[in-house]
């Protein structure tokens, strides 16, 4: 499992489709961003626990996290533990006031959500990671810019006096 923490939350209208994107845990530039397609109403929710401020009313995940709580639970970590298409899958992993654990199926965003709120970690399976990351662009075009670099390193040291004549072809 590889611990992640949230990149950026992209949260969309009609024709936009929302989106949290994940990063590797403390890694600045990290090169592994994978995302996630969600609601707009789950977009909503992890911008709402990620900006902390004090509500009149609990939201659904507050209320969550106030069960668990007053049940003498609490929240341990999240997994996005499996993919199918563009489907994720995830588990909420608790400790029972006896110290034993126990999983709870859930969605991703409905886990990232309590994750905020919770301050608990956020981990990704390897292969969820294999499957479904987001290529690293700036990554792309670094190597393509030494690639093109190198072409042309080798081009000129390739050259010989006669490349310069003025005799035409």
């Amino acid at each position: 499992m590889v611990r992640m923490q949230i990149q950026t939350v992209v949260v969309g209208g009609l024709q936009t489709p929302s989106f949290v994107v994940l990063r590797k845990y403390d890694e600045e530039g990290a090169q592994v961003h994978l995302p996630i397609r969600i609601g707009p109403v789950e977009a909503a929710a992890i911008t709402a626990g990620i900006d902390d401020h004090k509500r009149k009313r609990p939201l659904t995940h507050d209320l969550l996290a106030s069960v668990i709580d007053s049940l003498g639970g609490r929240a341990i970590s999240v997994s996005i533990i499996d993919v199918s298409g563009t489907t994720f899958f995830a588990s909420l992993q608790l400790a029972r006031p006896d110290g034993s654990r126990t999983e709870v199926d859930c969605r991703p965003s409905d886990g990232i959500a309590l994750a905020i709120r919770e301050g608990i970690p956020i981990y990704v399976r390897e292969q969820v990671l294999e499957t479904a990351t987001m290529p690293d662009f700036q990554k792309v075009k670094k190597d393509t810019e030494e690639q093109e670099l190198l072409a042309f390193h080798n081009f000129v040291e390739g050259l010989t006096p006669e490349d310069f004549s003025q005799n035409p072809l």
